[in-house]
């Protein structure tokens, strides 16, 4: 790139030299440790002889000389490069800016007042104080660590907010924003605004003019009178503004504004020097924003959203296929014992899906009578029934894009099942009373306890309809084939209704951890959520013990793994079979009677002594 080589030089903006510019007057600009170089840099980081610059025709070439850590341009590690304008060159922990000095460009005053300054060119004698300024927006700008002190907004919108505050307090305007363009100069992709020191905040309105003219043109703008211009909106706080483009992957895609009572040349001439650097700055928050987002995505890959609590092998197994699952478009048929958690896999799936940003539909098939569900499903014409009073979309409609999960699918009337054939098929839909198709873009996912194929062969299941659900299968496992998740989740439902309850719950006694897992949990997951709710809402102890639980899960053979010397248990369980032989003798060893004497059911009185090692 050609530059003006009479004045080339080299300014520090970081390291040990901090502020310190070396002119670039002979061939050669050599840099290391070693003080025979033009710039000894004293730090391990740098080699002895680390890089040199050297002059080519009207150009100036950078080379590195082997160094162990090696030399960047504008972070980029090189080993041979140009340097043009503005580049930055970082030896070890120093950081160098490579200046040329051609002069400054302005247009003639145009009829508007306003002074053009040339981004591409900067001033060579800038005022001490401006210089001053530069170099610490500089430094500051391209120190990450001010970029990550606050969370909860991203980078790029930190750094407008901080770089709008570095320049409030070096130039001296009312306010300012930032507006960063994408595809078109009509509305801005991001707008931040700061009102320096004003009570209250004023909108503010920039004249597309204006705007227009600072991209395409790529250069800084003085607009004198700005609030009596009529490209610009009234404020009469404001008689001056302040334009200056910055460029992001070199291109002009955004500006910075600034309004205030009188701004001179060499207010534009510093401010066109902070948009350089700040361009920079902006380009890194951009590359950060991607990489962070890109990280995230890599990380829903690897680990996809499911919420499952357990580390067992069955549940592992599920969690690898739900992943595999997600990412195709086909239907799901979801088995399991009830209380397994097959929505909770539905939503899974949904979730780590292409389709995540589109509905959830849940429809429990089993909850509603056959003519309720058909217009659920399929929504209904103005007139089409009494009480159709207008038209009304149905669930699988408002599903568009997304999901629709159908729990108890098993339980759908077959008039029903030869309709969502049909959604399968053709992928389309008619409401109840209508004639016109309704094109259909939805994921398919269905559950069920049932046996479909008994169902089939019952006559109770169209074929045809379990073929075209049975494409994927997955198969929740039952919580006694995962004994080892059980107590993980009881902690976990312990900890949420323990908060619930504003109940600080600590842990489970092991004596109500060994039944817990001896228990073999008909009702699975949704079994054992109620079981430890009880225990949280009417224990008293910050630990969960045997007494709190439910009297099911305490009437089981005592487990191996308990102790034979459990006082209080050992004195219940001798209280409960001298009750039971008291009522036999009374009921002359009729069961019927020594149950309804108990006030118990006789098939709980079977269990009850069957626990209890009786006959």
């Amino acid at each position: 790139m050609k530059t003006n080589s009479t004045n080339a030089r080299l300014v520090v903006i970081a390291g040990p030299e901090k502020g310190a510019t070396y002119p670039l007057t002979s061939d050669t600009f050599r840099i290391g440790r070693d003080p025979r170089n033009e710039l000894a840099v004293a730090h391990v980081s740098v080699s002895r002889e680390h890089c040199i610059i050297t002059r080519e025709g009207t150009g100036y070439l950078i080379r590195d000389l082997d160094s162990h850590n090696g030399t960047k341009v504008n972070d980029l590690r090189v080993q041979e490069q140009p340097l043009k304008d503005g580049d930055y060159v970082a030896v070890g922990g120093t950081v160098l800016r490579f200046l040329t000095s051609d002069d400054i460009v302005f247009e003639d005053r145009p009829t508007d007042d306003t002074v053009t300054l040339s981004l591409n060119h900067l001033h060579p004698q800038l005022a001490a104080a401006d210089q001053g300024a530069l170099l610490r927006v500089s430094s500051m700008l391209h120190s990450f660590h001010a970029l990550y002190r606050g969370r909860g907004s991203s980078v790029k919108s930190r750094l407008e907010r901080y770089l709008l505050s570095l320049i409030l307090d070096i130039i001296p305007a009312s306010r300012g924003a930032i507006l960063l363009y994408e595809e078109t100069l009509d509305e801005p992709s991001s707008f931040s605004v700061d009102d320096h020191q004003a009570p209250t905040h004023q909108p503010v309105s920039i004249s597309p003019k204006l705007v227009k003219r600072v991209l395409s043109e790529g250069c800084g703008l003085v607009v004198e009178g700005a609030a009596q211009s009529a490209e610009t909106a009234p404020d009469t706080a404001a008689s001056s503004l302040l334009l200056a483009p910055l460029e992001i992957r070199e291109e002009a895609c955004g500006l910075i504004y600034l309004e205030g009572r009188a701004f001179s040349e060499s207010h534009l001439q510093l401010l066109v020097a902070v948009a350089q650097v700040a361009s920079m700055a902006m380009e890194n928050a951009f590359h950060v924003e991607w990489l962070e987002t890109e990280n995230q995505r890599l990380e829903a890959e690897l680990y996809p959203d499911h919420h499952m609590i357990g580390e067992s092998a069955p549940l592992r197994d599920l969690q690898r296929n739900i992943a595999r699952a997600a990412q195709a478009n086909a239907t799901v048929l979801i088995l399991g014992e009830t209380g397994t958690g097959k929505e909770l896999v539905a939503r899974a799936i949904h979730q780590n899906s292409p389709r995540s940003g589109k509905p959830f539909v849940a429809v429990n098939c089993a909850a509603l009578p056959e003519t309720l569900l058909e217009s659920e499903l399929f929504g209904f014409e103005k007139g089409s029934f009494t009480g159709a009073m207008a038209q009304k979309k149905g669930k699988l409609e408002l599903a568009e894009g997304g999901t629709v999960f159908l729990d108890e699918i098993g339980e759908v009337p077959l008039q029903i099942q030869v309709k969502l054939l049909r959604v399968l098929q053709e992928r389309q839909l008619e409401r109840v009373g209508g004639t016109q198709p309704v094109k259909l873009d939805i994921r398919l996912v269905a559950a069920t306890n049932r046996n479909l194929e008994d169902e089939v062969r019952a006559g109770r299941f169209r074929p045809d309809l379990f073929y075209r659900l049975n494409v994927v299968t997955l198969k929740t496992p039952a919580l006694r084939d995962r004994p080892s998740d059980i107590i993980p989740l009881a902690m976990h439902f312990a900890a949420r209704f323990g908060q619930q309850c504003a109940r600080r719950i600590s842990g489970i006694s092991p004596e109500a951890q060994a039944y817990l897992s001896h228990y073999e949990w008909p009702g699975n997951i949704r079994e054992l959520e109620n079981a430890v709710e009880r225990a949280v809402v009417l224990g008293t102890d910050d630990i969960i013990q045997l007494e709190d639980l439910p009297e099911s899960i305490r009437e089981i053979s005592k487990p191996a793994a308990i102790s034979r010397s459990i006082p209080l248990q050992d004195a219940i369980d001798d209280a409960k079979r001298g009750a039971i032989t008291r009522a036999f003798e009374q009921s002359r060893g009729d069961h019927a009677a020594a149950a309804k004497a108990l006030g118990v059911h006789p098939n709980y009185l079977y269990r009850l002594m069957r626990n209890l090692g009786m006959r």
